[in-house]
């Protein structure tokens, strides 16, 4: 008997699931020395929504976090000082001062390239103090013009046609719905009765100069059949039930989920009750995308807010099923719910960042372990330092801050509390292989929504979605990082949201490097292979090199 408990014990009741800790601490605390507290870089005050983006053209990714009775920061990392400052200073002077908009208590932030200029704008959803319904104060999106960023809603031409959203939203996504490289802005509203349903902005093109810096908006999601009426929460974009083509799931409160499977023409159909992902009597928050299993196909993963949490594989009729159990789907006050490879050793992880708002609440770290013929073994892992059991927990995002080939989380605070933003670096895998892959559209923007594969020597294919908004209020960064462990990646694949694929092989000397993938020309071929400098269309950069230099070769 007792050694059939302790095998019980070991493999889960039905072998489906393994709950027992990982002893080592998996993230430790490195925000005194990456971002410490002060006034100007990381004031104490309510903080939510992160994005990760490209904000002054120099090639590096920075956080911008939406500050909600503070300034928006914008945090780039110092490669002298190696350290996180804010460049969204208190100067009228700076070309990032207009970012801070301190009065627009932001909750929600994404980026992505909205007029096709190769350089990505800044979407901010205010509330305003607004739970739901009607806000007082309009959210902003800002494109880099005239030397600084200036806001595209408050342009005359835009106060005209009334596309300014005035709604208490919540999340908010990037989606290229036509698949022409021209991202719309998804919120996700949080309605009041018939006011504030989704909204769906986009460039205008007929009533646009982009050359003269002229963005004509529309909210077309009454066309695009997005435009319903619910207490939204979280979204998440990417081709979920289609191939390439970016499809749309949002995980709402007081009303069923949403699942918008794109018909190939930029409108969608909701799926949600054909897929089984409705789950209409809970209340949505965090929400990521990944295959988990490793069958290709997209799956979903979200938080509950104090109910169970969700794990769903998709089938191969388009259908999903519920895997969570145990301590993974344990109830909690969750935000945000990120899926990446912390220790780069082949498998997903799946972090639940909650809010202690009720005494504590400690945030949790799951290894999701792909296996052949049966489902995914589920581990709770020690989360170490970034258990936080007292933080209210709001936001996160996860980048490779300083090109060591591992992600670091960085989490925001707020709602019931002010307190900073924390920071956090893994303990574990520094020796493991690793790939980060970067495709671009056909303007040279991040193609969010573009989903690469990297098939290895030893452990089958690995996919991941180029992130469009996740989370929850959030953005991770658009690239596809891939641990690798001790195996190699011998080719890889990426297709972008309007179905144009390309594939091509991979050296081993490409490994533990970042690779950027420039949109396939008229001409080039579907699959190219490698030489001496690394395919038509293909840039190679080896992101951590001795003094911190980072060296190009392209074709």
């Amino acid at each position: 008997m007792w050694v059939v408990a302790v095998l019980l014990l070991v493999v889960g009741l039905g072998g489906d699931q393994f709950h027992a800790q990982s002893s080592e601490p998996m993230l430790l605390d490195v925000t005194q020395a990456m971002l410490p507290p002060d006034r100007l870089n990381n004031p104490t005050q309510l903080n939510y929504g992160m994005a990760v983006t490209d904000v002054d053209g120099d090639g590096d990714l920075e956080v911008v976090v939406a500050g909600y009775n503070g300034p928006n920061l914008v945090l780039k990392y110092d490669h002298i000082q190696n350290r996180l400052v804010n460049i969204a200073i208190d100067d009228t002077n700076s070309p990032y001062y207009s970012l801070r908009d301190q009065a627009g208590n932001a909750i929600g932030v994404t980026a992505c390239d909205v007029d096709g200029d190769g350089r990505e704008e800044i979407y901010f959803l205010n509330t305003n103090n607004a739970y739901s319904g009607r806000a007082s104060y309009s959210d902003k999106l800002f494109k880099f013009r005239n030397g600084c960023f200036e806001d595209l809603l408050s342009d005359e031409i835009n106060v005209r046609r009334g596309v300014a959203s005035w709604m208490a939203g919540r999340s908010v996504a990037c989606i290229d719905r036509k698949g022409t490289g021209r991202y719309s802005i998804y919120v996700a509203n949080y309605a009041s009765g018939t006011i504030g349903p989704h909204a769906l902005l986009e460039m205008n093109e007929n009533d646009s100069d982009v050359s003269k810096g002229i963005i004509a908006l529309s909210d077309v999601a009454a066309e695009a059949g997005v435009n319903k009426l619910t207490g939204g929460r979280g979204v998440v974009v990417g081709p979920i039930l289609n191939r390439a083509r970016s499809d749309v799931f949002c995980d709402n409160e007081n009303g069923p989920n949403f699942l918008f499977k794109n018909n190939g023409d930029g409108t969608f159909v909701d799926e949600a009750r054909q897929s089984g992902v409705e789950d209409r009597y809970q209340h949505g928050r965090g929400v990521a995308l990944a295959d988990f299993n490793g069958d290709g196909k997209t799956d979903i993963v979200y938080g509950n807010w104090n109910g169970p949490h969700r794990l769903l594989l998709q089938n191969s009729d388009s259908k999903f099923r519920n895997i969570a159990s145990g301590t993974f789907a344990a109830p909690s006050p969750v935000r945000t719910v990120i899926a990446a490879d912390f220790d780069n050793d082949k498998e997903l992880d799946v972090f639940f960042n909650n809010i202690a708002y009720r005494g504590k609440a400690p945030n949790r770290l799951f290894r999701v372990s792909r296996r052949t013929d049966a489902d995914p073994l589920i581990q709770e892992l020690n989360v170490g330092d970034a258990a936080e059991p007292l933080g209210r927990g709001t936001g996160g995002t996860v980048t490779d801050l300083d090109g060591d080939g591992q992600l670091d989380l960085l989490l925001a605070h707020g709602e019931s509390a002010q307190q900073p933003i924390s920071v956090y670096k893994v303990t574990q895998g520094s020796s493991n292989n690793w790939l980060r892959i970067i495709p671009r559209t056909r303007f040279g923007a991040f193609a969010r929504g573009a989903k690469v594969t990297a098939f290895t020597n030893q452990s089958g294919a690995h996919t991941r979605i180029i992130d469009g908004g996740s989370g929850y209020l959030c953005e991770m960064e658009p690239v596809a990082h891939f641990g690798l462990g001790d195996d190699e990646v011998t080719v890889m694949e990426v297709s972008w949201p309007d179905g144009t694929s390309l594939t091509r092989t991979l050296q081993p000397g490409e490994m533990n490097s970042v690779v950027e993938v420039a949109y396939p020309k008229e001409g080039d071929a579907t699959v190219l292979s490698h030489d001496t400098q690394c395919g038509k269309g293909f840039i190679v950069r080896n992101s951590f090199c001795a003094g911190g230099a980072r060296h190009h070769m392209q074709s």
